[in-house]
């Protein structure tokens, strides 16, 4: 892609996937504070939580205060994971601005992760859609493709089998689709092949890449996806995250690398890196004693890029 006066977007999603594979519950006064200051330093696209039991999950249970937070913040996309039909109308309830529906390729992952076979979570994002066209809500409804590059219960994923399962959750009326490396396979090539496969089927509707670091690919397949015109990815502050399906496992990209790719090549992100790392060192000292990820953190900005006040 052409770099000139080009853009990105990078979805913050520490405070969902990344802190729904550390066991401790961070307080929600620290996550009110990383929401503020990650608006501060630039960010315009954060996933908030998730509406899921708080048995389940702990790390989560105040994902509806979270959102009614960000909905203050002018400006800022505020998206929520819902695995079901009753996590829709919670995020309804709040007015969330998009809720991302997990869909599994893998038929063993979607078994171990929702309990559902691969269609019957197709099944629910028609219910989830016909839901919000009821409501006559504004929320979006995109569909992230998990385990698209292999998996750790099954092995490999045949593209087909993703292809498919794209043009099923387009053909129930989700907005918008993204591809997952869950479980950390995918290399350049492997990108590179199936988002242009993917992209002849769901045309913009594709527009959201999630790669996780476990195998040192991570910015690579970034590299590789925006070379195809995708413009949109998640990431994770300090690289945290992981998959429970996926033993030794590593977080997402890093937010912060990912920010430094594309100041690097020019390409406007509005990322104030001063105010990023700042948050980046708050969230280290949240999460003292645990594994955080990412480079930039270790060498910092080259001269040359020293000067320039956002990524």
């Amino acid at each position: 892609m052409n770099t000139a006066q080009a853009s990105a977007i990078l979805r913050e999603v520490g405070l969902r996937d990344g802190l729904q594979s550390i066991a401790r519950v961070l307080p929600t006064a620290h996550k009110l504070a990383w929401i503020r200051d990650a608006y501060a330093a630039g960010q315009r696209e954060i996933e908030i939580g998730s509406f899921v039991p708080a048995r389940l999950l702990p790390q989560l249970a105040d994902t509806a205060e979270l959102v009614a937070f960000a909905k203050t913040l002018p400006g800022l996309v505020a998206s929520v994971l819902v695995p079901n039909l009753k996590g829709a109308e919670r995020a309804l309830e709040v007015r969330a601005d998009a809720m991302l529906l997990p869909l599994s390729a893998s038929h063993a992952h979607s078994l171990a992760n929702l309990r559902k076979t691969p269609d019957e979570a197709v099944a629910d994002v028609a219910r989830i859609v016909d839901l919000c066209h009821a409501q006559r809500a504004d929320t979006l409804v995109e569909v992230g493709i998990s385990t698209a590059f292999g998996c750790t219960l099954q092995g490999e994923v045949k593209p087909s089998e993703v292809l498919r399962l794209v043009q099923a959750v387009l053909d129930a009326g989700a907005d918008r689709v993204g591809l997952a490396d869950t479980v950390g396979y995918a290399d350049p090539l492997m990108v590179s092949r199936l988002f242009e496969q993917v992209l002849k089927v769901a045309g913009d509707k594709l527009n959201c890449g999630h790669f996780h670091d476990t195998r040192g690919m991570g910015i690579a397949n970034v590299m590789a996806a925006w070379n195809l015109g995708i413009t949109r990815f998640d990431a994770c502050l300090a690289g945290i995250g992981g998959c429970p399906h996926a033993p030794g496992a590593s977080g997402n990209v890093a937010t912060e690398d990912a920010a430094y790719l594309f100041a690097s090549m020019g390409v406007h992100t509005g990322i104030d890196f001063d105010r990023l790392m700042r948050l980046r060192a708050d969230v280290a000292q949240w999460l003292d004693g645990e594994t955080l990820h990412g480079t930039l953190w270790c060498a910092g900005l080259p001269k040359t890029m020293l000067n320039q006040e956002t990524l």
